[in-house]
């Protein structure tokens, strides 16, 4: 490096963003996460021993996975390489790895290649890492925040411990932003800024655990604020508000957190809680998910939780669905929160969908002779001749319009697929198929 360089490097970490410059360089200095990197865990000893095998850290972003890295890479003896899989290409692998042998062979020095965004590597690429990771020619540290398990070979899985972060903690955002705003070597100190604890509680709370928004917005606070009388850069929740225009949400249509909402949105509306299931809605109405898709849910819910239970919940529902397409964004979010609420008001039954259920599987399962001659058409010419439709009883023609007789195949009869339940119109149901067979003409 010449001095050309050298002047360059710092400058550029004296004009990178606060959130770089802040980052952690030791375990001791990392804040949250103390389920994967507290004192006396896995990772903390494998870090303090430089004895480290491939993992991978899995989480939401601003949640440190990158930062971590960047610990180990301060904290061990080994060659740390990094390259990021949304520029890389399958020649800056095999440079790495050209460079790691070198460094094996001739120097029996290990080498640790940090990936970051690692599941934006295609197939290719990650089998092109596999057998240097199986043989020990590179420690593969990779960092995503979509689930590994399905986003990363299979085999550089099986060969990594996978590490998942968490959303940091209200009072984990508080501390970090208290030392950025303290450390007059990499922080904000020499500003003298001081903010009031509403506005750290409000830059706390809307950054959704994300460190990195947070940092963006007190930088942007303090280098927009002018001083007062005292000298002082003085932040208060307006300036806060101001910063972070609108609070993050942590949801990508494509990812782990758009089936994570979905899921506890459907399971809510089930579990008869209207307010958890109009929170879920509010969050994917607010991160712009489809809301035809949410409609479709509600009405998939509304047959399969709800059911015969509450017929009206399926008309609800559909009504939903046909005001998203009439009226859109943003009058039909008053649609879906009815519908939602409805079907998490709803009485329950389960009882359609394991009744298609167990058919299907008999259907798959089964061989049976076929309808019964006396419920088969008779509308065509010959099917009298068949057999077709002699001895059949017009239920209209007994007593409540039901009379008994066999309508599933001989080799199904007296089966049961539809058990009603004894939870709202469903009971009436149930109690009036009872009092029909038990008072019907033999």
């Amino acid at each position: 490096m010449d001095l050309f360089e050298f002047q360059a490097e710092n400058n550029l970490k004296k004009e990178s963003p606060l959130a770089s410059r802040i980052r952690p360089r030791t375990l001791e200095e990392f804040v949250g996460q103390e389920h994967i990197a507290g004192k006396n865990t896995l990772l903390y000893r494998a870090i303090k021993a430089d004895k480290l095998s491939s993992i991978i850290f899995y989480g939401p972003p601003g949640t440190g996975k990158t930062t971590l890295a960047r610990v180990i890479a301060n904290t061990t003896k080994s060659e740390f390489m990094q390259i990021n899989a949304t520029t890389a290409g399958k020649k800056d692998i095999t440079d790495t790895i050209d460079r790691a042998k070198t460094l094996l062979g001739g120097y029996n020095r290990r080498s640790i290649l940090f990936i970051d965004e690692i599941h934006r590597f295609n197939k290719v690429q990650q089998d092109t890492l596999l057998p240097y990771v199986e043989d020990g020619t590179i420690i593969l540290i990779g960092a995503t925040t979509e689930n590994p398990y399905f986003e990363v070979n299979k085999a550089l899985v099986s060969r990594s411990i996978i590490f998942e972060l968490k959303h940091l903690t209200k009072d984990n955002i508080k501390t970090i932003l208290k030392r950025a705003l303290e450390d007059n070597e990499r922080g904000l100190g020499s500003y003298n800024a001081a903010i009031d604890d509403d506005a750290l509680d409000f830059l706390s709370d809307a950054s959704n655990g994300d460190a990195r928004i947070a940092l963006n917005a007190v930088e942007l606070a303090v280098l927009t604020t002018e001083r007062n009388s005292e000298g002082v850069i003085h932040i208060d929740m307006e300036t806060a508000q101001q910063c972070i225009q609108k609070r993050a949400v942590n949801y990508e249509r494509d990812g782990d957190n758009h089936y994570d909402t979905i899921s506890a949105f459907i399971k809510s509306m089930r579990g008869s809680d209207p307010d958890a299931a109009v929170y879920y809605l509010a969050k994917m109405l607010y991160a712009g998910e489809d809301p035809r898709f949410i409609a479709r849910r509600i009405l998939i819910c509304a047959s399969e939780d709800v059911g015969n239970a509450n017929p009206m919940a399926v008309v609800v529902a559909a009504a939903a669905a046909q005001a998203v397409d009439y009226l859109g964004l943003p009058e039909c979010r008053i649609n879906l929160t009815q519908a939602a609420a409805y079907v998490a008001c709803s009485p329950k039954s389960n009882s359609a969908v394991m009744a298609i259920d167990k058919a299907m599987a008999d259907v798959s399962k089964i061989q049976t002779s076929g309808v019964p001659d006396h419920l088969k058409d008779t509308h065509y010419s010959g099917a009298g001749e068949l057999g077709h439709g002699i001895g059949y009883k017009y239920a209209h023609d007994f007593k409540n319009h039901y009379v008994k007789q066999q309508y599933l195949p001989d080799e199904l009869v007296d089966k049961v697929y539809y058990e009603l339940s004894d939870n709202g119109q469903e009971a009436k149901l149930k109690k009036w198929l009872d009092f029909i067979k038990e008072n019907a003409d033999e």
